[in-house]
């Protein structure tokens, strides 16, 4: 019997497949529904979806700046994100954003399984080692908000003006991201993190 739904987003046919095989193994209740993109994932017509699993790197729009459109169409369904990329920016950015866990496509098979049960029960899966990383060297919440103006392509008097802060906070905010991503500019740190998926190509 068919008791919760799943959503797996994720561009690479292989994997999903694969995943989608793992879960229905792991959690014989679920019925699991793939999508290769967020558009796809958007247009399905399904009304209750209990979890999310959502990749960083998709075609078009990508997982970060996809969140909140999910969280909008299944405001009870927790989102968790897959991403071969665990370092403590990914971790703290999807957290940022509203996701509620995260959970790294190196794990095991039976981890995936017990991350998604956790958060069919409403718990908050992140990977411990994750947690460590982020505690010693990570983005703020605020920093996270800076990055996304500075991906805008605002300038800091405008982010300033946006964020309700002074004009030497942000200063201080974007030094701190720079140092962050070890670069020396502003469009070097947007391209890092566009490298990296913790943000979309904006259309500025």
């Amino acid at each position: 019997m068919i008791t919760a739904h799943i959503l797996l987003i994720d561009d690479h046919a292989m994997f999903r497949t694969g995943l989608s095989l793992i879960l229905g193994s792991g959690l014989p209740e679920a019925q699991i529904i793939e999508a290769g993109s967020l558009d796809t994932a958007i247009h399905n017509t399904l009304d209750n979806v209990d979890v999310v699993l959502l990749d960083i790197n998709l075609p078009g729009l990508n997982g970060m700046d996809g969140i909140a459109l999910l969280k909008r169409k299944w405001p009870r369904a927790p989102i968790l994100i897959l991403s071969s990329q665990d370092d403590a920016a990914t971790v703290s950015m999807a957290l940022v954003r509203g996701a509620a866990g995260f959970i790294s496509k190196a794990a095991t098979a039976e981890k995936i399984i017990e991350s998604t049960r956790l958060a069919l029960r409403g718990g908050f899966p992140v990977p411990s080692a994750a947690t460590s990383r982020s505690s010693q060297r990570s983005l703020t919440p605020r920093q996270c908000e800076v990055l996304d103006l500075l991906n805008q392509g605002l300038s800091n008097k405008l982010i300033a003006r946006q964020l309700s802060l002074s004009d030497n906070t942000v200063r201080r905010h974007v030094q701190d991201i720079l140092e962050f991503f070890s670069v020396q500019s502003r469009a070097e740190a947007v391209f890092e993190a566009r490298r990296r998926g913790l943000v979309g190509r904006s259309e500025r």
